[in-house]
C-alpha cells in the first residue's frame, strides 16, 4: 500500500509517497519508478530507513539537507521503520529559501506518514 501527502506553498506542489518496503534493492526500484513516473517534475527526493542503522537520503538538486534530512526526520519522529518516502516537487516559480524547503519536505512527508500510522493504530 502506498500512502499519499501534498503540501503546497507558493505555487511549489510536493506530492509524498510513503511505502513500505524490505530491502534496498527495493528502495532503488521504486525510486527509479517515481523518477520514470515523475519525469516532468523538477525534483524527486527520498529517505529511506530499514532497521536502525540504515537509511539513505537524497536531495536532488535541492540545496545541500533541504529535503532527504527533513524526510528522514520526519520518519524517525513517526517511529518508522522498513519505509521509503518520496517526495516529488513541482516547482511554482518562487524560491522558497531552505527553510521554506525544510518545512515543504517535512510537512509532505508528514502527511503521507499520517495515513501509514493510522493503519498501524487500527
Amino acid at each position: 500500500m502506498v500512502y499519499e501527502g501534498i503540501y503546497k506553498d507558493r505555487g511549489s506542489k510536493f506530492l509524498a509517497f510513503a511505502e513500505p518496503i524490505s530491502n534496498e534493492e527495493e528502495a532503488k526500484e521504486r525510486i527509479a519508478w517515481y523518477k520514470k513516473k515523475y519525469h516532468d517534475a523538477r525534483h524527486v527526493c527520498y529517505a529511506y530507513r530499514l532497521g536502525e542503522n540504515l537509511f539513505r537520503t537524497k536531495d536532488d538538486g535541492e540545496p545541500h539537507g533541504t529535503a532527504g534530512i527533513p524526510i528522514l526526520r520526519a520518519i524517525d519522529a513517526a517511529k518508522l521503520d522498513n519505509i521509503l518516502v518520496v517526495v516529488v516537487r513541482y516547482f511554482g516559480g518562487t524560491l522558497l529559501g531552505t527553510g521554506g524547503l525544510m518545512v515543504a519536505y517535512r510537512e509532505a512527508t508528514r502527511a503521507a506518514v499520517r495515513g501509514w500510522t493510522a493503519t498501524l493504530m487500527e
